[in-house]
């Protein structure tokens, strides 16, 4: 008697990193949905200040083997994560934590690049990188770690798929629990310098996961947004106002202000070398505050609400309404908090 096994029988297995993260552990979890072999590659303690516990982190990502280990150490990727087994594809959602100069080399750059290596090593052909559609104007340390990767994975003669995503959910959520309490919604200048797409975390990771399943997403630089429209900064303020029912309050807070900070504070970081880092995140402020998180048209230069893919069903509205109604767990912005 004979066996005969198809590939399409055959699970594909499946080493993921930096899947304690926002939108790692979606990921996760819609691996395991669609019955792919997980392995979750993870710190033992995670989560915001580290707090999360091996069993917590267990629970997160049920469904895949979770290991643990340091995806700096090259030796912890292939000892205690690739264990000398094969893998099919590498799912990377690592990011730097802050975007400090330093954290965005660690990480965005060197961890992403280990993780590349150890999935070759393993027999890995494909590799599906979640980035970040700002690299497209790269001014930031972070964006130069990332398009570094970018470009070696690229060379790599591996499949790949680059998503880069407009914004999260979450990212624009930060000012919600203090207006609920009665303060005003901070913005810069008229609010409508920046627009952006904002997608769920859910829709991303499916959208991630399409990668695997669709040659059509394959050795491709992928932006995508979520459903709708884009929305500027005082739209989300009057879509949170509508919300609690009550009429907008605006505080208009001027540009300029980081082209006073970010000289004065790079200055002094030429004598105190712990403030570069500071420095970096007021550039950071201001590049947020006016750079849109839309596709940059390289015909234009300009950022272009038609170029920008939509994908998924969950919407901006919906999801600040539950927030407004349950809290922000699960969505805290830990050291990416502006406000």
């Amino acid at each position: 008697m004979y066996l005969t096994v198809t590939l399409s029988s055959v699970k594909k297995r499946v080493f993921v990193v930096g899947a304690t993260g926002y939108i790692g552990k979606f990921v996760v979890r819609e691996l395991v949905a669609r019955k792919y072999d997980v392995i979750s590659f993870v710190r033992e303690r995670s989560g915001i200040g580290s707090t999360t516990t091996a069993e917590e982190i267990r629970a997160q990502l049920k469904g895949s083997e979770v290991r643990f280990g340091d995806v700096s150490s090259m030796d912890s990727l292939m000892k205690e994560g690739i264990k000398g087994e094969h893998f099919d594809v590498v799912f990377s959602c690592l990011t730097s934590r802050n975007g400090g100069i330093k954290d965005s080399w660690n990480i965005d750059y060197q961890a992403t690049r280990n993780a590349l290596d150890a999935g070759m090593a393993a027999g890995a052909t494909h590799f599906v990188l979640l980035s970040a559609i700002c690299v497209q104007k790269p001014l930031l340390e972070f964006q130069r770690a990332k398009l570094k990767f970018e470009k070696e994975l690229k060379e790599t003669g591996l499949t790949w798929s680059i998503v880069r995503p407009t914004a999260f959910f979450k990212s624009i959520a930060g000012q919600l629990e203090s207006v609920k309490k009665g303060k005003p919604y901070v913005m810069f200048g008229d609010g409508r310098l920046t627009a952006c797409k904002p997608i769920s975390e859910a829709d991303l990771a499916r959208y991630m996961v399409n990668c695997i399943e669709d040659s059509a997403m394959q050795n491709k630089i992928l932006p995508i947004g979520g459903p709708g429209k884009p929305i500027t900064p005082i739209e989300q303020g009057e879509m949170i106002f509508e919300l609690l029912g009550r009429a907008p309050k605006f505080k208009k807070m001027p540009i300029q202000m980081f082209d006073l900070i970010i000289p004065v504070v790079s200055l002094f970081a030429n004598f105190f070398p712990k403030l570069a880092d500071k420095a970096e995140f007021a550039r950071i402020g201001k590049y947020y505050c006016s750079e849109s998180m839309l596709v940059l048209n390289p015909q234009t230069g300009k950022y272009d609400a038609d170029m920008t893919p939509s994908f998924g069903n969950d919407t901006l509205r919906d999801f600040y309404k539950r927030v407004l109604k349950e809290g922000l767990a699960g969505q805290e912005l830990g050291e990416h908090s502006m406000f």
